[in-house]
């Protein structure tokens, strides 16, 4: 299949293009001083040569996320989590040759797509998710390739107001022509960056973009609800909010984006659920008489709401409510255990922090308020 010019900066490689992107990937000198971190006692030449017999084989970019990044993303589960589920059940009914947008909250910059995709493959799906990544974490040049490798386009950030408009008409043209000519599935995240404080909402934003290319009917959208039992990067978020609060001009810089996708990566998750909603167009039609003005809000508080019944809840959702509250309401879903082992972390992440000024009640405070908010959002349901 020809992909159209107007696509070339933004989508992810082609099959012809593996190869070229793959040599060029190992002759880039920070992507080689990455690697020896894996494995200090071995050349370059040995390390390149044994990539290399492990690239054997590899035509597309599905070849590609088999081969290397599933036995990655197996590992960091058995690793670094208590495990992953998945229930497909809202969409497993469906044909599973059917192509999905799944829109989803989002926990994780690396994982929230790289979990997906190892569990629609385990589930019998033919294909994983092309990616919409933020060019703000493409700092090297060996990430953009590795990512593009791995069926990622990119989002292009930090532009003008005009820009802006024409970049995401571009992308989103190019997500409906990816789920309905070349037959691939799309994860995007509800909204521009993490919620910090897992009040996850849908900005309505994010649904007029993808409207910009085509009806929303055909991206088969699935709203997906994803649960992690314990945020590796609940103590940065809480860090950021106390730097904003002391400084309202405050803005990460490009290591924090990367000592953030390091410790989302390897920092310990407890149990990570994925739950999928039925597709809003079993339920869309009832929405096509509302003015515009109103329809994209509607439809993204339907999407949450059906977001926030998919949390699964854990232990620490309940007892850190009860803290924040001062009470005892929610204390029939957890344990003295329960609550002993939920502290012992929470003082373990609050150590981690190492502000000159530090505001322990506050960034206490914050990471309780992460953890209470699927709980409230639940509830309310």
């Amino acid at each position: 299949m020809r992909i159209p010019e107007e696509f070339s900066e933004i989508r992810p490689y082609e099959a012809e293009e593996m190869q070229q992107a793959f040599e060029d990937l190992l002759n880039d000198r920070q992507f080689n001083v990455v690697m020896k971190g894996f494995a200090p006692w071995l050349p370059k030449s040995v390390r390149n040569g044994m990539l290399r017999l492990a690239f054997k084989g590899v035509k597309t970019p599905l070849d590609f996320q088999k081969r290397f990044m599933k036995p990655v993303v197996n590992y960091i589960i058995r690793k670094h989590t208590d495990g992953c589920r998945f229930d497909d059940a809202q969409i497993a009914a469906c044909d599973k040759r059917e192509r999905y947008t799944f829109i989803s909250n989002h926990r994780d910059i690396v994982l929230d797509s790289a979990f997906l995709d190892v569990k629609l493959v385990e589930a019998g799906y033919p294909t994983t998710v092309e990616i919409g990544i933020g060019d703000n974490l493409l700092i090297y040049p060996w990430i953009k390739r590795l990512v593009r490798m791995n069926k990622a386009f990119t989002v292009r950030r930090g532009l003008s107001l005009r820009e802006t408009l024409t970049a995401s008409q571009l992308m989103s043209r190019y997500i409906h022509y990816a789920v309905t000519q070349k037959k691939e599935n799309i994860w995007i995240a509800q909204r521009e960056g993490r919620a910090k404080d897992s009040n996850d909402r849908t900005q309505d934003a994010v649904l007029k973009m993808l409207a910009m290319g085509g009806d929303l009917k055909e991206l088969n959208i699935v709203p997906l609800t994803i649960s992690y039992e314990y945020d590796p990067c609940d103590y940065l978020k809480a860090q950021e909010f106390q730097q904003k609060r002391d400084n309202p001009a405050f803005k990460k810089s490009r290591q924090d984006d990367l000592d953030n996708m390091k410790t989302g990566i390897f920092g310990y998750k407890g149990r990570v659920v994925y739950r999928t909603a039925a597709p809003i167009n079993t339920w869309i039609d009832e929405l096509k008489d509302l003015p515009k003005t109103d329809y994209y809000k509607v439809v993204a508080e339907r999407m949450d709401h059906e977001i926030h019944r998919g949390y699964e809840l854990f232990p620490c959702n309940y007892i850190a409510l009860d803290e924040l509250q001062g009470n005892q309401t929610n204390s029939s879903h957890y344990t003295a255990a329960d609550k002993q082992r939920f502290e012992a972390y929470l003082s373990g992440q609050l150590a981690k922090i190492t502000l000159d000024n530090k505001d322990e009640a506050f960034l206490r405070e914050r990471i309780l308020t992460m953890y209470a908010n699927p709980l409230i959002n639940f509830n309310a349901q």
